[in-house]
């Protein structure tokens, strides 16, 4: 595990990944590798995909022409691939990274990943496209099926703009699997000398009490300064409300728990807390 992994893809969060790409990278003292993958969409597909309809009496000039426009566009894509590969090692070198490369892959993001996951620290992809209301969020398919995949640490970049971060915002529940999750922050320099916030939503605050001191107790001992917080409500609603609260933040979770947080997070197709927040989220596994 010695490489941060930054996947881009032109879009306009593409330059913010990079950031946080290079800031993550640095804060491990880790390699970084941006990777572009080339995916072969569907609408683009069914433009090769007439042969199989033309029938035998089809022109044969015709298949020539569709094969020679397939052909084009791949070259094209792959062009475009380089020079934005090369746009984002300049980025990343003027932030002041050292071991730097680039990698351009044909494929599926998902696929490339998980191929690349043992040699990986941390992978940081851009997230979310804006539906017509500025406050409803879709969670790129492709985004889920990555955290799903692999067992490493995901960055996602929620916003266009790099901020680096003054503080983090951990959400804990007090299940295995937010213990963890504390527990790897304190075993890693990447979050070393930001202050913490480890925030809980529920009902019964006298017995989230008590869990947010275990929690508490667990990066005060590795060094941390950290605060504890209760929010009253349902987690879906009380964690992202108290997001915002919190400027130049990064929220750190835990993945795959099993309890009403996890369900919350993880859902089956989109998780609220990257829907809404506008805060840079770190997915622990």
């Amino acid at each position: 595990m010695n490489k941060v992994y930054g996947c881009i893809d032109g879009t306009k969060s593409t330059a913010a990944v990079i950031d946080w790409a290079a800031w993550s990278a640095q804060r491990l003292d880790v390699p970084l590798e941006l990777l572009h993958v080339l995916e072969r969409h569907p609408e683009q597909a069914a433009v090769t995909d007439f042969s199989g309809a033309i029938g035998l009496d089809a022109q044969s000039s015709l298949l020539q022409e569709l094969s020679s426009l397939d052909e084009q566009r791949s070259k094209l894509a792959q062009e475009a691939g380089r020079q934005l590969l090369a746009g984002a090692r300049a980025r990343a070198a003027a932030a002041g990274v050292a071991r730097l490369d680039t990698r351009l892959r044909h494929g599926e993001l998902v696929d490339t990943v998980v191929e690349m996951e043992l040699d990986a620290r941390l992978f940081v992809l851009g997230e979310h496209r804006r539906t017509a209301s500025s406050s409803r969020l879709h969670l790129d398919h492709r985004v889920e099926q990555v955290i799903r995949a692999v067992k490493r640490p995901v960055l996602v970049v929620t916003n266009d703009r790099f901020e680096a971060p003054q503080r983090f915002v951990l959400a804990y529940d007090g299940s295995a699997t937010a213990r963890n999750a504390v527990e790897t922050v304190a075993r890693s320099p990447f979050l070393s000398g930001l202050p913490a916030v480890i925030v809980m939503a529920g009902s019964d605050e006298h017995k989230a009490r008590g869990q947010l001191d275990e929690a508490h107790s667990l990066l005060a001992d590795a060094g941390f300064s950290a605060e504890t917080a209760f929010v009253q409500g349902e987690a879906d609603t009380a964690l992202p409300a108290f997001v915002k609260t919190q400027p130049a933040a990064l929220v750190v979770m835990g993945a795959y728990g099993h309890s009403r947080l996890r369900n919350f997070f993880m859902g089956s197709t989109t998780t609220t807390l990257l829907r809404m927040s506008e805060a840079p989220v770190l997915i622990l596994r």
